[in-house]
């Protein structure tokens, strides 16, 4: 259809009629149908921007069912069904992260030995590649349960896998030697692991290197090495953050140097490193413990104006503090102000109030906070005990102590450990109770726990060397001695049977073997001599007959070709 613009007007051409249609609805509702049919409109969905799952969504999403299906692995596990069995249920679904996540809880319940049967799952899986993460976070793991041997077969076995250690690697086994109990030894082992991986190219020392060190050496006091390590990391590559400087002011604090623990806080500020609560509870209790509290109370004022919270550990550094000093109203304060600040003490709380109260003179209040604990909470700990018998040992109540502990012993609800018996063993042998100390013995003695050379050192370590050397002390250690071999001739002679019984059996199998060998030795050498002796008779046979003609069989030519020289 075109347009006609003759004499200056618009016109159109007519339309045929079978080309127009018009609905009857409205007489500006009509549409122009063409002789064939077209295809039906495309439809556009509009789709709204908040049904589109970000990454970071999707991130949370996938770890939520990763941890959803670890719990349900978790719940199946048990002893009627073995880990194993379990896992080849969901053989289809386990991947490494989830076996990562197992590592973590079979790790915090102390099941380490079925870490490694995942490990051991793990590799004979299509999908499992020997990789670093993988080894380094078992070593942790084993670290952490006191697996110091086993840290180091898996840093073994990941040599041998053909993974090359990095950082992360070292970083775990040097954590793993530092949870040992011999703590010089492992100190001296992580600083030879720090020295070999200063000379590797691939796993120079990170700024979690020196922090695991220097937050080691802070708690061990040895001031010199950390001081030596803060150099070592200036000189570095590494940058140092928040926990690095904690470390070094750690150490200072622990070791009464105020002036240098400030000079570390004034350089830390000039690098533009805001405190964070650890720095604020490690300069609490080492102005609290030189008895500084005007700054004390200066920190914990700028502590609650800036953005973070101080915690329980906070206040119960302060209580202890204030008790030593025996101010015992402000320590009534900060208790007060746990309160009122919203905190719930905890059981850690009430035996610093229970140690700052027996410091003030304040026996019988300190006994009413220890009766209540004992009334309320279902698990008492040992350490509470242990707090309140240290409260009557400082005060010279030695028998109400002594009536403590027998009542303690008696109702079974604490399991008393060689530290109770350490701390009366101290305080009885200061207060020259010949009667309370054999009495200390016996119950020792009936409890299976055998003193050695280590506790009398430990618990005679706080007196004097005149009290060391008094009469009373020696004749108490005397008696100790003694107790101590009387109780180790009975647990000989309540195994000598048990000793010659294994010995027996070990001596009767002994015989056997040794029989059993001698028959098969006389049976070998019979069989020699019979065909040493049966050997020319039957090549001569051989020679005489064809082999088909004696058995009908080929071996017997294989054999006379064989022997035949």
């Amino acid at each position: 259809m075109s347009a006609n613009f003759s004499n200056g007007s618009l016109h159109f051409p007519p339309i045929p009629a079978t080309h127009m249609k018009f609905t009857h609805i409205s007489s500006l509702n009509f549409n122009f149908c063409r002789q064939y049919p077209c295809k039906k409109p495309t439809r556009y969905a509009i789709i709204s921007g908040s049904t589109i799952r970000s990454k970071r969504n999707s991130k949370s999403e996938e770890n939520a069912e990763a941890q959803e299906l670890v719990r349900t692995l978790l719940k199946n596990f048990n002893y009627d069904k073995p880990l194993l069995s379990t896992l080849n249920k969901y053989v289809k679904l386990v991947r490494t992260e989830h076996c990562f996540l197992l590592f973590e809880e079979l790790g915090k319940s102390d099941k380490w030995l079925q870490c490694l049967e995942v490990f051991r799952w793990m590799q004979k899986q299509r999908w499992y590649v020997a990789d670093n993460g993988v080894y380094s976070k078992l070593i942790s793991v084993m670290g952490k349960k006191g697996q110091t041997r086993m840290a180091m077969w898996l840093f073994s076995e990941m040599r041998n896998s053909g993974c090359r250690p990095d950082t992360s690697v070292y970083n775990a086994l040097i954590t793993a030697h530092l949870h040992s109990k011999d703590k010089p030894k492992a100190l001296s082992k992580a600083l030879g692991y720090f020295d070999k991986m200063k000379g590797t190219e691939r796993c120079k020392p990170s700024i979690v290197t020196y922090n695991i060190l220097l937050r080691a050496f802070a708690q061990a006091r040895n001031v010199a090495q950390v001081e030596a390590l803060f150099k070592d990391l200036e000189e570095s590559i590494a940058t140092p953050d928040i926990f690095t400087f904690n470390g070094v002011m750690d150490a200072y604090g622990k070791n009464g140097m105020i002036g240098e623990m400030e000079g570390v806080l004034a350089r830390m500020k000039s690098k533009q490193i805001k405190p964070d609560i650890i720095s604020y509870n490690l300069l609490i209790d080492s102005y609290g413990r030189k008895q500084e509290f005007e700054k004390m109370e200066q920190v914990f004022k700028s502590l609650l104006r800036s953005k973070e919270r101080p915690t329980l550990s906070t206040f119960n550094s302060m209580i202890t503090n204030y008790g030593k000093a025996r101010l015992r109203g402000k320590a009534d304060l900060v208790f007060q102000k746990i309160t009122d600040m919203g905190y719930t003490p905890n059981f850690i709380t009430y035996e610093c109030m229970i140690m700052m109260y027996g410091c003030c003179d304040c026996v019988s209040r300190a006994r009413e906070i220890y009766d209540k604990m004992i009334e309320s909470e279902k698990i008492v700990k040992v350490s509470t005990l242990n707090v309140m018998l240290n409260v009557y040992c400082l005060n010279g109540l030695t028998m109400e102590a002594d009536r403590l502990f027998e009542t303690a012993c008696s109702s079974e609800m604490f399991r008393v450990d060689s530290s109770t018996y350490k701390l009366l063993y101290k305080s009885y042998t200061k207060a020259n109770m010949k009667e309370l100390l054999q009495k200390l013995m016996k119950h020792m003695d009936r409890d299976g726990i055998v003193p050695n050379k280590k506790f009398f050192l430990d618990a005679l370590g706080a007196l004097g060397s005149s009290d060391r050397d008094s009469i009373p002390t020696k004749v108490n250690l005397r008696i100790a001695v003694d107790i101590t071999k009387r109780r180790l001739r009975e647990m000989k002679a309540d195994c000598r049977p048990h000793l010659m019984e294994k010995k027996s059996k070990i001596k009767s199998r002994n015989h056997r073997t040794a029989k059993r060998l001698g028959k098969q030795k006389e049976d070998r050498a019979a069989c020699n001599l019979v065909q040493r002796m049966l050997k020319p008779l039957l090549l001569r046979i051989l020679d005489w007959c064809t082999p088909h003609e004696l058995l009908g069989s080929v071996p017997f030519v294989e054999w006379k070709t064989r022997h035949a020289d």
